[in-house]
């Protein structure tokens, strides 16, 4: 299940985090097509084992669900994460823990492609389309195929930092 979070959904979202013992993580940004022109992480996803969550930053200030759960013991696994918690706290304050960057354990383990859609292709057997990376990530209402891109990357964080697992990689 996919839910654009919204007021009402910030509590669920809350309770389904504190269950968790890992999350797919992933942020998307406006893409800037200027040199020097920058925006803000416009999208936060967060894969449970039962749904994924979209918060879309510039609409609501989703802070009080995503602070806990970045400071918590509950793994946030994504590739390139780092670059996603540094957005984010441009936003809000937060202490991040039990961060998993998963390009990183994959280049450690000899794996030369490392981002989501290489990985999702060689441990998941998954092929993730570009399509919509680049398109407008603020735009007040997300497309489905918006909609569908960003929680398949989370989705796919979760899976792989399990697969990981498994196989001995973590």
């Amino acid at each position: 299940m996919v839910l654009v979070a919204s007021a009402a959904d910030m509590a669920r979202a809350a309770a389904d985090f504190a269950e968790e013992r890992v999350v797919g993580f992933d942020t998307e940004t406006r893409p800037a097509f200027k040199v020097g022109q920058r925006y803000p992480a416009a999208l936060a996803q967060v894969a449970t084992a039962g749904a994924v969550y979209l918060f879309q930053l510039q609409r609501m200030d989703f802070s009080a669900v995503l602070r806990p759960l970045l400071e918590s013991p509950t793994v946030k696994a994504g590739v390139g994460i780092g670059d996603d918690i540094k957005q984010l706290r441009e936003l809000f304050a937060f202490q991040p823990a039990a961060i998993v960057d998963l390009g990183a354990l994959a280049r450690r383990s000899g794996v030369e492609r490392s981002g989501v859609r290489a990985l999702a292709a060689m441990f998941l057997g998954l092929r993730i389309p570009k399509g919509t990376k680049t398109s407008n990530w603020a735009a007040p209402r997300l497309s489905p195929a918006q909609v569908a891109y960003a929680a398949t990357d989370a989705w796919a964080c979760r899976e792989l930092y399990l697969r990981f697992e498994t196989e001995g990689i973590i």
